[in-house]
Parts: structure tokens; C-alpha cells; sequence
């Protein structure tokens, strides 16, 4: 399964930056921000866009 991680900014909350990473990866990725503080949303990445 792929998920989307995408950054957020520390002020407003909207996405600053995204990628899409396997699952193995999102436990290194959401250990990375919480050492620094920084907030992350995670989702399914969909085929579906629009």
C-alpha cells in the first residue's frame, strides 16, 4: 500500500510539500517530523484526481 505524506506549514496548516512513499517508509518518515516538530497529514494515495 502507497500513502501520500504531505508537510504543513506551521502557521496555517496548508500542504507545503508531498510525496507519495510505501508503507515501510511512513514510520521513518513520521519519526523524522516528530523529532523536529514538524506536522504531517497522511492519507491512502487514491488514483483518483481531479
Amino acid at each position: 500500500m502507497r500513502f501520500e505524506i504531505m508537510r504543513l506549514d506551521d502557521v496555517d496548516g496548508t500542504p507545503v510539500d508531498t510525496t507519495v512513499v510505501d508503507a515501510a517508509s511512513v514510520k521513518q518518515i513520521v519519526q523524522q517530523a516528530a523529532a523536529i516538530g514538524q506536522r504531517l497529514w497522511i492519507r491512502p494515495a487514491g488514483s483518483s484526481t481531479s
